[in-house]
């Protein structure tokens, strides 16, 4: 199999080193040793960066992964402690140590059948291959991380309560859940049913505002059962500098790794503005002249100067500019409504194989619109795909499908 890898890796040049990290990460997966900037092999989360590259372009940039270096050393130690069990050849356990070692790193992969008008790159970082299939892992990982090391939460006493419409919510729930912390969250009725079921399946307790208040009812509340509880602290996702942070930390160098520095316009939904502003931070303290492209609901459009308003993009569009967002950082505000969101994101599992929620479809028509102006000709786009589609299942994505679904006949034997 790594044989296999290794060869494609060798076969030709790529304009980029995403197809060649991509790979990379395949090796890292195998021995669980991730493959710069990030390391979160480290029992209890993520470890700084340590190691630089050469320069590229004039610019100091985090050592990509060499895949074929990686798959050399694994089967030289596969050789070297290698036994015969049963037919299957055995070597050195390769185990993380807990789940949130996995958190990161997640592949970058170009688009190839939407883009067929388009005349600039469009890749996207599939954050659905996170451990709980969303970016939001990396958030309830920093958010966790830092209260631990200020001494603020303790495992088995500290109630941990976040306002959220979903994926910060399942993030924390989950590791709450392993690190042994009671997690409440407060979000609108309007959130999917899939969200609810898992929010219950890692152990959290829901409490449901109405979808007229939005998030900003969510957080009311949030602050009142804080307010009534000595041991419960609220994890603030919208104000807390873990959430840019963790990704200035991972998130960001990661997209400067694998696109070997060449990402010229950078494209992202905003919810809590951690993304955006931190991925954004990175890049500016590389140098990188990169485009910062925000996506808002065309219903909801605060960043652009409107009136926040119910919308279908759930994730983003909170109805408020979130204290995380730094707008200094935002050269651009595209507005996407939620019918071509949907549109898009439909789009997405029939021709290339993604299946994504709604906000995944924002940000990618708003890259695809980028990518056909003529003055972005042979540039690099890149977006972020924030989560798995199957939590948005019940849904207005996927209301057609479910009919389709639910009408099929049964076939006689």
């Amino acid at each position: 199999f790594l044989d296999f890898f290794a060869m494609l890796a060798n076969i030709g040049s790529v304009s980029s080193n995403i197809v060649s990290s991509t790979l990379g990460n395949v090796a890292a997966i195998y021995s669980f040793q991730k493959p710069a900037p990030v390391s979160l092999h480290a029992p209890g989360g993520l470890s700084s960066p340590s190691t630089t590259s050469p320069e590229v372009n004039g610019k100091q940039i985090f050592k990509p992964t060499n895949f074929e270096s990686s798959a050399s050393e694994l089967r030289s130690e596969y050789a070297a402690g290698a036994k015969q069990s049963g037919g299957a050849t055995m070597g050195p356990r390769n185990i993380a140590d807990n789940m949130m070692a996995l958190v990161g790193n997640t592949p970058l992969v170009y688009l190839n059948q939407v883009t067929k008008d388009c005349v600039a790159k469009v890749a996207v970082k599939l954050e659905y291959l996170n451990p709980v299939c969303s970016v939001k892992d990396r958030l309830a990982l920093g958010m966790i991380r830092d209260l631990e090391q200020q001494r603020k939460i303790s495992p088995g006493r500290s109630v941990l309560v976040e306002a959220t419409s979903g994926n910060t919510g399942i993030g924390l729930a989950a590791m709450g859940a392993m690190k042994g912390y009671k997690v409440v969250l407060c979000m609108p009725e309007s959130m999917s049913i899939e969200r609810r079921t898992l929010l219950k399946a890692f152990g959290a307790e829901i409490i449901l505002t109405p979808a007229s208040a939005g998030m900003k009812g969510a957080i009311a509340k949030a602050n009142q059962i804080v307010a009534s509880n000595k041991d419960a602290i609220l994890t603030e996702q919208f104000a807390t500098a873990s959430n840019a942070k963790i990704h200035r930390e991972t998130t960001g160098p990661e997209i400067w790794r694998d696109t070997n520095g060449e990402v010229d316009i950078f494209v992202s939904g905003v919810g809590t503005g951690g993304t955006i502003t931190g991925v954004a931070e990175f890049l500016r303290s590389q140098g990188s002249k990169c485009k910062v492209v925000a996506v808002e609901p065309e219903e909801s459009p605060v960043m652009s100067g409107g009136k926040g308003g119910p919308h279908k993009i759930q994730g983003i569009g909170a109805g408020f500019i979130p204290e995380v967002l730094d707008m200094k950082y935002i050269d651009d505000v595209v507005r996407v409504s939620s019918a071509k969101a949907i549109e898009t994101a439909g789009r997405l599992p029939k021709e290339e194989g993604l299946l994504t929620g709604i906000s995944s479809g924002a940000a990618i028509a708003a890259a695809l619109d980028l990518a056909k102006k003529p003055e972005n000709k042979g540039k690099l786009i890149v977006a972020i795909v924030p989560s798995f589609g199957e939590r948005y299942l019940s849904s207005p994505l996927f209301a057609s499908v479910r009919d389709a679904a639910a009408a099929l006949p049964t076939t006689p034997l």
